[in-house]
């Protein structure tokens, strides 16, 4: 199977998109780094290349966590399989 996205760190909320195309309704192949594990996620949204796509329920004021680190918070509800972005994740340095 080919991974879709990685996701560097068993604790990582988010993962990363490594290949184009990725449209709603697609059954995905993810890759933990960490533990060199496969996981599978549907694609709720378009999810371009380099973007986050949440692997669980993300809510308002949820930590995003990615590469094993704080990258921001979710300031509009993100569920499993959508698309994480600017448009529902802030940083916390402003």
């Amino acid at each position: 199977m080919a991974t879709q996205f990685i996701v560097h760190d068993k604790i990582d909320t988010v993962g990363v998109v490594v290949v184009e195309d990725v449209q709603p309704g697609k059954d995905l192949t993810g890759w933990i780094m960490q533990t060199d594990e496969t996981i599978t996620l549907k694609a709720l949204d378009a999810v371009p290349l380099g973007h986050k796509i949440a692997l669980r329920d993300l809510k308002t004021g949820d930590t995003v966590l990615k590469y094993g680190h704080d990258v921001g918070r979710i300031v509009a509800d993100a569920g499993k399989g959508h698309h994480v972005h600017v448009h529902n994740m802030k940083t916390k340095r402003w």
